[in-house]
Parts: structure tokens; sequence; C-alpha cells
């Protein structure tokens, strides 16, 4: 007999599941970034850009747009000239922030253990398949 937990339907359940498309918002390649650096403070697009680097401003913009359409992150649109805009977390978005952050930092804390475990899974399967 299985016992349901809070986390079913974020393992067990629909890919489509609510919970599973903002978790996957949230931990994106560049969803992480973004919340992390906008953790410092307000950046401007192209300052955000540099900040996390190797990202198309494609990417970065969609990546906004998801993590503003999810409630993580404001939008503050100046009608200045020439226009600036203004990203930061909403205090929703500094609660997941801080929740990527302390993921980050727990990987980088143990990533020599990862690099053993690669290792030694590597050398398992090159010496099984010989």
């Amino acid at each position: 007999m299985k016992v349901s937990t809070q986390f079913d339907t974020l393992v067990d359940g629909d890919a489509m599941c609510p919970h599973r498309l903002v978790l996957e918002h949230v931990t994106s390649r560049w969803g992480v970034l973004v919340l992390i650096r906008l953790l410092e403070r307000p950046y401007r697009f192209s300052e955000l850009r540099r900040a996390i680097g190797r990202v198309s401003e494609k990417m970065l913009t969609q990546t906004l747009q998801t993590l503003e359409r999810d409630g993580f992150v404001h939008r503050d649109a100046r009608p200045v000239i020439p226009p600036r805009v203004d990203y930061s977390l909403t205090d929703l978005g500094r609660e997941a922030a801080e929740q990527v952050r302390a993921l980050a930092l727990w990987t980088e804390r143990r990533m020599a253990e990862v690099t053993s475990a690669r290792a030694a899974y590597e050398e398992a399967r090159s010496a099984s398949a010989h």
C-alpha cells in the first residue's frame, strides 16, 4: 500500500502539473542564475545579462518574463529617455531565490564528493565494459 505524500504531484504527477512547471521555471539553467543574482540588488536588463554571462538576449527576456508571470520578478519600466527598465525580486521571488541559493551553495560545498562519485562511476562502467 502506497502512502501519499505532499510531493506525489511533483514526482508521480502529470508533467504539466502547475507545481512541476513552477519548479522547472525556478530551477532552470537561467532561472537559477537570475534569481540568485537579483538577491543582490535590482538590475537593469543589460547589467543583469553581463552579470550572468553567456546568456542570449532572447533567453534572458524569456526567463524574466516567465519569472515575472509566476510572481517572482518585478519589472519596473520608467518612461524616461532612454527608457529604463529595472528588475527586482518580489517577496515571493526572494523566498524562492533564497531556497535556490541554498541548493547552489550546497552543491558547491559537496562538489568534491560529486566529482569522486563521477570518477568511481566511470571507472566501474569502463571496467564492466571490458
